[in-house]
């Protein structure tokens, strides 16, 4: 073995360590008791793929998982695009440009639990400042969490304000290696804003856009305490995430089957990261 190979494990050991120890083994781990009937008072059993075809017929996890990937589709839309406008006027040659990126890193700084308590006092029926705006320009007041609808928005508004400074300031880092001389070469040629945008600007930072994307997508399908502490799944269920559904399974004691769902959902984001991965050209040369 040369001495550069075994510089090379040397340095590479610690980050192996930690992969396997937080990630490899609780994932294993986390399948292989998806193979158990794991529930209090009932002896330890091994059943397989049995949970597994439990989960195919049962309707309300297929209302989760719809849910979910609703959510993260227009949440992660709706935080890309306010997340790039951003992003460019926090790029410009502006006054107390670092002061304002300061603040808006604000929303993502606060614990999210702390973030969805103040939005759940925002929508109350009552004294809800939404509902005071809606009084001020002659409209009703909005029971928020009374209908699927309503709950789908508020949850989805309170998740764009939060996580959208988080797309701008990776994308703010990706226009920082955008080259001024060449947007300037191609407004003397006639390029106007939008056209340097879609023909420069985006295509150079490419793949800083897939990382953002991955990042969020990852993100709001395994959301759990924006949906726990603003709506508790309700409606009728209709806001249950896949992780809040794993969830209730565990506190009921059912590990088997909580840990068949927590599976599923890492197979679902696995599939969409390597999606994400080809389709912005992420690999290795």
């Amino acid at each position: 073995m040369s001495r550069e190979l075994k510089e090379a494990i040397i340095f590479i050991m610690p980050l192996v360590l930690f992969i396997a120890s937080f990630i490899l083994i609780p994932v294993l781990g986390t399948f292989w008791n998806s193979l158990w009937l794991d529930v209090p008072f009932v002896a330890r059993k091994f059943v397989g793929l049995q949970s597994y075809f439990r989960l195919v017929s049962d309707e309300q996890f297929w209302q989760a998982t719809l849910f979910t990937t609703t959510f993260a589709l227009v949440s992660v839309l709706i935080e890309m695009i306010f997340g790039t406008i951003i992003a460019l006027v926090l790029n410009e040659r502006i006054r107390m440009r670092g002061l304002l990126r300061g603040i808006a890193l604000i929303p993502w700084a606060i614990p999210s639990v702390i973030g969805a308590r103040v939005w759940q006092l925002i929508y109350r029926y009552d004294y809800g400042i939404a509902n005071w705006v809606l009084q001020k320009i002659g409209l009703a007041s909005v029971n928020w969490f009374g209908s699927p609808l309503g709950s789908f928005a508020a949850l989805v508004l309170a998740d764009v304000w939060r996580t959208t400074p988080f797309v701008a300031i990776i994308i703010l880092a990706g226009l920082q290696t955008v080259r001024g001389d060449v947007l300037e070469q191609a407004q003397v040629d006639g390029a106007n804003m939008f056209q340097r945008f879609f023909k420069i600007t985006m295509p150079m930072i490419k793949p800083i856009i897939i990382v953002a994307l991955l990042f969020r997508t990852i993100d709001a399908l395994r959301v759990f305490d924006l949906v726990y502490v603003l709506t508790g799944g309700g409606p009728g269920g209709a806001t249950t995430s896949i992780s809040l559904y794993g969830y209730k399974f565990f506190l009921l004691g059912d590990f088997g089957y909580g840990s068949t769902v927590s599976v599923i959902l890492f197979i679902l984001a696995l599939v969409l990261a390597v999606l994400y991965i080809r389709i912005g050209k992420l690999r290795a040369s």
